[in-house]
């Protein structure tokens, strides 16, 4: 979905359009939550609060927890290992452990303190198993729902008739580890058409300022740095799409601060990177749709693009579109993905853990 510009973007715009500015005062729902520029904890506070139907003041409460709550379910499913079958956030923001065995369960209890366990009927390993056995088509995903202890597979109408019968009929043979659900139109990496960087005769947003001995990088889509080997701020490095969607730009500007921009003048700081966890609330800065807050409603999903399947990553109710590629996504001052898709109404993103390993560099 290339998109050829529609403005002039003057070299240096990536340092300016994901954290050149500095954060600024702003309007805030509620007490301050540690980690969250004043702009993104409205915007966070306002988006829980229509998604789940809840009082400002519950979503705050959500928020100024989430940051222990995440750790609490790293440190549990660590702990577990195999024992367990994934976590997740529940409405409450309570960190949730799935296990299959009620021994399983109390060693998940003495191992943190404050974690809810939920005893399941399928393994992470089970689940594995059937997500191999399904066949791979365009303009469909597959993702983990361990709320639901199962696979989501989601089909877009643009998906071939003939292989979309093939592939139910292969999940009504995997019983009730997998459900099937229909969404209208296709899924599309969101590749050009918005500011910030610029190369070829595209754009695309820039992603997470970082470094490599001394010099600084912008991690961002894979899509895009594949599709375009000099931006106005300095070369692509770095790509891999498909298979996964993240990519390497060597930032030449002079400017790589430690913050995504909030198209609004303001910026959020980002100090570290981490996982995303279902239920986890979250936001969004691209130069389309700017910043745009949601949750996480899947992790693991395979994205069956036109061009290829992309794995692991990050489903969330966050809006994004075209241009959008590469802009980042976060919680507080945690970096947790870059931009790759959309589909079904909802975004996806590459987790940005797995992309700042592959490449070696580290968040500025």
């Amino acid at each position: 979905m290339r998109k050829l510009m529609r403005a002039t973007v003057a070299a240096g715009a990536c340092a300016l359009a994901f954290g050149a500015v500095a954060p600024v005062a702003g309007a805030t729902s509620g007490p301050e939550i540690e980690g969250y520029s004043a702009d993104v904890q409205s915007e966070a506070v306002s988006s829980l609060g229509a998604e789940r139907g809840i009082t400002d003041t519950a979503a705050s409460r959500i928020l100024d927890t989430q940051d222990d709550s995440v750790r609490a379910l790293d440190a549990a499913l660590a702990a577990l290992g195999d024992r367990a079958a994934g976590g997740y956030l529940d409405a409450s923001g309570a960190p949730v452990v799935n296990v299959v065995s009620e021994v399983a369960a109390s060693q998940a209890r003495t191992a943190q303190a404050g974690v809810v366990t939920r005893v399941v009927e399928h393994s992470t390993a089970d689940l594995e198993a059937a997500r191999d056995a399904l066949p791979s088509v365009a303009d469909t995903s597959v993702a983990t729902d361990p709320t639901s202890n199962q696979l989501v597979v989601t089909v877009g109408s643009d998906a071939p008739a003939a292989e979309v019968a093939d592939l139910r009929a292969a999940a009504d043979r995997l019983g009730d580890a997998v459900r099937v659900e229909q969404v209208a139109g296709g899924f599309d990496a969101a590749i050009y058409g918005g500011e910030a960087i610029t190369g070829g005769g595209s754009r695309c947003s820039a992603g997470f300022n970082a470094n490599s001995g001394g010099q600084n990088y912008i991690v961002d889509a894979g899509h895009c740095t594949g599709a375009v080997s000099q931006w106005n701020v300095g070369p692509s490095v770095g790509a891999s799409f498909p298979g996964n969607d993240y990519g390497l730009i060597r930032n030449d500007t002079g400017s790589a601060p430690g913050a995504v921009s909030l198209y609004n003048g303001s910026a959020q700081a980002i100090n570290s990177a981490a996982n995303a966890y279902v239920g986890q609330s979250i936001c969004k800065s691209g130069s389309t749709t700017g910043l745009t807050c949601g949750t996480v409603q899947a992790t693991n999903v395979t994205v069956n693009y036109p061009q290829g399947a992309v794995y692991q990553l990050v489903q969330t109710s966050a809006s994004v579109n075209s241009g959008d590629s590469g802009g980042a996504l976060f919680a507080g001052s945690t970096g947790l993905g870059i931009t790759s898709g959309m589909g079904g109404g909802s975004s996806f993103f590459q987790p940005l853990t797995e992309a700042l390993s592959a490449y070696g560099v580290t968040l500025n």
